[in-house]
């Protein structure tokens, strides 16, 4: 590959044999096809780096990068970022599957809203097979133009998939890294969403696969889950699971106090903050914004991904 691409795709994995090859087709499949695909192995014991050597070598647009030692997911996704020469970045899963348009439709949504600063699309999650379970209905007011309304929204909902949009590499660089405490994922994109707006696609184009052993399933305990993020966590004379939970808190804190807002605005956020914490303590934290609706969708997977139904 010569030439600086525009996009950089990060894909970080461990163990992701089961599902890699059929991610990394729906990836290369792309009708955009001005991106590199970084793939950073986190020394994975199963046949992921055969995978991964196999693709690289039919495609010039991978960057192959096998890791000593696991060095954490949280980490991974770090690295992957600092190795991206794009000047728009996207987060991939080993495990999902990608519609066709999905880099195309994300870019040009970007190129057509200077604003925005992250571009996603419509989600639904699918099983193992590739079957769409449940679709969703994406309500949250991250397209807001008042930061504190973006910060509302993903501070009351769990969010859609917005960490694997396609997010402008300069507003990423802005952030501080992903952290590995408990729920570091919401405040981590809530930082994204209070460097400017989002955009969502409104076609269904992502597909969260859920299954037995992804990370979220796999791991039962806050603590799993956060040594899953980062092996360090795993110890809990330096790590107790109160400054797990901490973290997150302080995570939400953090954000605000070095966001590119206005004073009257970073007033509102702590306002908004302050009843999150009130409504935690009385054990009401609603998912509000965010919805699964009826729909049947049997057959868009196999229509809109690349190398299923035969293509």
């Amino acid at each position: 590959m010569t030439g600086t691409p525009r996009l950089s795709i990060g894909l970080p994995v461990h163990n992701g044999e089961e599902y890699l090859a059929e991610s990394l087709e729906a990836l290369l499949g792309q009708t955009y096809e001005d991106f590199e695909l970084i793939i950073s192995d986190n020394a994975s014991t199963d046949g992921t780096a055969d995978i991964c050597r196999r693709f690289a070598k039919q495609d010039s647009r991978i960057r192959f990068i096998p890791l000593a030692e696991n060095i954490g997911a949280a980490p991974n996704h770090n690295f992957v970022f600092r190795e991206a020469r794009g000047e728009l970045f996207k987060w991939a899963s080993h495990d999902d599957l990608y519609g066709r348009d999905l880099l195309r439709r994300c870019v040009d949504a970007l190129d057509e809203h200077p604003e925005v600063v992250l571009a996603h699309a419509g989600t639904a999650i699918i099983d193992g097979a590739g079957g769409v379970t449940a679709p969703f209905e994406y309500r949250l007011a991250t397209d807001s133009p008042h930061p504190p309304a973006r910060f509302r929204a993903l501070l009351f909902a769990d969010g859609g998939d917005d960490f694997y949009g396609v997010i402008r590499s300069a507003a990423l660089r802005r952030v501080r890294p992903h952290d590995s405490y408990h729920h570091a994922d919401r405040t981590f994109v809530a930082d994204i969403a209070l460097q400017g707006p989002f955009h969502q696609v409104p076609e269904l184009l992502y597909f969260r696969r859920d299954h037995p052993d992804r990370a979220e399933r796999a791991n039962k305990t806050i603590r799993s889950r956060c040594a899953n993020l980062d092996p360090k966590r795993a110890d809990p004379l330096r790590h107790p699971t109160a400054r797990l939970l901490g973290g997150y808190v302080w995570g939400w804190i953090r954000i605000v106090q070095r966001a590119p807002i206005t004073p009257a605005q970073r007033r509102e956020c702590y306002r908004h903050l302050g009843e999150w914490l009130a409504r935690r303590a009385l054990r009401r934290e609603p998912s509000e914004e965010f919805a699964r609706v009826e729909n049947d969708l049997d057959v868009v997977v196999d229509s809109v991904v690349a190398g299923r139904g035969g293509e």
